[in-house]
């Protein structure tokens, strides 16, 4: 490895995935909305945040639309 490096002549690139990066955000979910996703993931052996991101995506893919109903 050398002792020095020379970033003078670099140009920057843009990652060409940048769009497909996560964006880290505060969501407030009640509390048996995330036991019941991290019991769900802790069987399917995957994070609950990826599986709560992933159930999202399915919604959005299928143009899923929420009934609300009030009594």
């Amino acid at each position: 490895m050398r002792n020095e490096y020379d970033f003078e002549n670099m140009t920057g690139r843009k990652n060409p995935h940048a769009k497909q990066l996560k964006k880290q955000i505060t969501i407030r979910l009640d509390t048996g909305v995330i036991d019941y996703f991290k019991e769900l993931a802790g069987k399917e052996g995957v994070p609950y945040q990826n599986l709560i991101n992933l159930y999202l995506k399915d919604c959005m893919k299928s143009g899923r639309k929420l009934e609300m109903k009030w009594s």
